[in-house]
């Protein structure tokens, strides 16, 4: 989860958040390099005194001009797209919830077991009780077993909101009468958090999601005591 002062992407917890981070820095080191580039070429045209009274035209450095930043922009588009077919990849999932918008709550149904829906609400922030945090923890949250591929499948109610989990690599619209659906690998055993990012009201900042993921055997266990 962010901490304060917290400049940095949070930690991933699955591939598809890896490969995000991984395009990230990759297409911040190039625009580090034009930046750098662009105010060096500045500087020296800033305070040099050369003059050229019979330069009319520079095909040569037009030619050059374009055709780098369109080379520049293929390195930027080629892993974009990559990212993006890989986002929308639907491989065998385990396990299907179905997570349907408020306002301002969320509920969810396990769509593949009997009789598993909640609703899952914001609690009140306690200081005698520290490992709630505030703002982001909730009474009922999401179980999931780790190590197996997820679908969720996201709707609203009422009005728009976004099903987010940021080290996921998960932001999925939920609109009224329409049904979108995406997937995820969690890789390793926590609690993730995160929160509706699309503005959906006055309570918008007051619905947030907590996946808390299991290995498999505990969620069976889960799955077992619940019904």
């Amino acid at each position: 989860m962010p901490t304060w002062s917290n400049l940095n992407l949070q930690n991933s917890a699955s591939p598809l958040m890896e490969q995000i981070i991984f395009f990230h820095d990759h297409t911040l080191i190039i625009l580090i390099m034009i930046t750098i580039l662009v105010g060096y070429l500045m500087f020296i045209l800033f305070f040099n005194k050369f003059i050229n009274r019979f330069l009319l035209e520079g095909q040569m450095i037009e030619l050059i001009w374009t055709i780098i930043p369109a080379i520049t922009l293929i390195f930027i588009a080629l892993p974009s797209l990559r990212l993006l077919y890989l986002l929308d990849e639907l491989n065998n999932p385990l396990i299907t919830l179905k997570s349907i918008g408020h306002q301002w709550y969320w509920s969810y149904e396990y769509s593949d077991f009997n009789n598993i829906e909640f609703d899952s609400y914001m609690i009140q922030y306690n200081k005698n009780t520290p490992e709630n945090f505030r703002l982001l923890d909730v009474d009922n949250r999401i179980i999931l077993p780790m190590n197996n591929q997820i679908r969720i499948m996201v709707t609203a109610t009422d009005v728009i909101h976004s099903w987010t989990i940021p080290s996921l690599g998960v932001k999925v619209d939920a609109n009224p009468g329409r049904l979108n659906q995406t997937s995820f690998f969690i890789n390793r055993p926590g609690i993730f958090f995160g929160q509706c990012s699309e503005i959906c009201g006055a309570n918008h900042s007051f619905m947030p999601i907590v996946i808390e993921s299991i290995s498999i055997k505990n969620f069976i266990n889960w799955i077992n005591n619940y019904s």
